[in-house]
């Protein structure tokens, strides 16, 4: 399912919005190692980024046509000022999809020791990155301190 646009981004999904279940739209979705990216427009190219470490929630809707015909919208809530909701629109395979985004989501924090306190403070300044230690370390050394 992986292609590659260039030696270093791998892109692991792509596809559009679909109209009546039919890919005839100028809005385009990729998901890369590292970052979920909509392309919008015809005459005038829009494309909006979003790192998949800073996304912290990914929600499904699917209506009965959507059922029927296996598509479905992804709204993801990420931790960005500009647009903290994304809604991939009328996708194919909406399950599959949130599965796998939220796998790389995973993998995209655990590469960048990302924890989950970035996520859930009320300021933007507070960004915790997990040095090189094991937690096991940290442990040990707080049992020595005792």
């Amino acid at each position: 399912m992986a292609e590659t646009m260039n030696k270093d981004v791998q892109v692991h999904w792509r596809d559009r919005k679909h109209v009546l279940w039919f890919p005839w739209t100028f809005t385009k979705y990729y998901i890369t190692n590292e970052r979920l990216m909509i392309e919008q427009g015809f005459f005038k190219t829009v494309v909006d980024e979003t790192l998949l470490y800073r996304i912290v929630d990914i929600t499904m809707e699917q209506t009965l046509a959507g059922k029927i015909f296996g598509t479905g919208t992804l709204i993801i809530t990420a931790k960005a000022d500009k647009t903290p909701e994304i809604r991939l629109e009328n996708i194919k395979n909406p399950r599959k999809i949130r599965t796998m985004l939220s796998d790389l989501v995973e993998t995209s924090r655990h590469q960048r020791n990302v924890v989950g306190k970035e996520f859930y403070s009320g300021s933007r300044s507070s960004v915790t990155v997990q040095d090189d230690r094991d937690d096991e370390d940290e442990s040990l050394e707080d049992d020595n301190l005792e």
